[in-house]
């Protein structure tokens, strides 16, 4: 297909050859393919300051085509700038939706090369669905960006902050079961950083929200569970109490194992006994094993029997 877009436009996509991993005549060969026949002198005014629509309409086609050619070469960087290009000139033509899905395609591109400007893209994709009202659609791409923060920038305070985003948007749309995922991360992140009495009030809702629920109470014993050792970390009385509200509550709590666990974990904490507490572990963990959450939370309870972190630190 013929046309008069200046190829050397899209030449300031390319990043420098070191972010090209030694492919920078791949990512200039796929300018060229999705050029066609294009040439000219045309000057960028007549894209970037609208002498028609066309102009801007064939723009982002050709950004589109020059994207997915560098995706195929691996050039993700200069993928996903290709990508925003496009985004903001869709922005320019008000076409709201190709401009978001420009951005989130942008994003996905930079998650493989630079996760900081992956989460920019997210977030200029998340204004535009949410000026839309399309609030579950930016709900998914917050916890994209939460998961980004936990898996390649390891910063658990924004991955949080994205989370509860994510729940509150699902929440506004009744999509509760999606939104009750993103807390218990929320929850379980809040608990390992120490704030427990955040983790308690999610790990109690999400529990009551799900035990009158035939499809999902068989769950909310672990969360009654997890939210009664966050108050055993904290204080022995709470946990107790704690403990009998649960019961209360949810009357199938008290037969299970993991109720009985916490008493017998109750009972070998007043009694400052380390090792009845670390044979209830195991008797627990042979048959239900602990995930990497609850050992440390076991261990940080145990700790308070030991006497400020003496002994093995061990549950074993």
């Amino acid at each position: 297909m013929g046309c008069n877009f200046p190829v050397w436009l899209l030449l300031p996509l390319l990043p420098p050859p070191q972010h090209l991993n030694g492919n920078r005549q791949d990512g200039i060969a796929a300018l060229q393919f999705t050029s066609g026949t294009c040439h000219g002198s045309d000057h960028i005014s007549s894209v970037e300051h609208g002498r028609g629509n066309t102009k801007i309409e064939e723009a982002c086609e050709m950004y589109t085509r020059a994207a997915n050619m560098f995706k195929m070469a691996k050039n993700w960087s200069a993928a996903g700038n290709a990508f925003c290009q496009a985004a903001k000139l869709h922005m320019q033509l008000q076409s709201k939706h190709d401009s978001a899905t420009s951005f989130v395609d942008a994003g996905n591109a930079y998650k493989k090369a630079d996760p900081q400007e992956a989460i920019n893209c997210l977030n200029a994709a998340i204004d535009i669905y949410t000026d839309m009202g399309r609030f579950t659609i930016a709900a998914k791409h917050h916890i994209t960006i939460a998961e980004i923060y936990e898996t390649e920038l390891v910063d658990i305070e924004k991955a949080i902050a994205h989370y509860e985003q994510s729940a509150d948007y699902y929440k506004g749309e009744e999509s509760n079961s999606s939104a009750n995922k993103c807390l218990l991360k929320v929850a379980a992140y809040a608990a390992q950083l120490e704030q427990y009495q955040k983790a308690i009030e999610i790990y109690e809702q999400v529990g009551a929200n799900t035990m009158d629920n035939p499809l999902l109470k068989y769950s909310a014993k672990d969360y009654f569970f997890k939210a009664a050792l966050c108050h055993f970390i904290v204080d022995e009385l709470n946990a107790k109490l704690a403990l009998e509200k649960y019961e209360e509550m949810f009357p199938a709590f008290t037969d299970s194992r993991e109720c009985k666990l916490l008493k017998k974990l109750l009972e070998a904490h007043e009694e400052q006994n380390s090792e009845a507490y670390t044979e209830a572990v195991k008797e627990f963990d042979s048959i239900s094993r602990l995930d990497q959450w609850l050992t440390t939370m076991l261990l940080r309870i145990k700790k308070s029997i030991q006497g400020d972190g003496e002994g093995d630190g061990d549950l074993k």
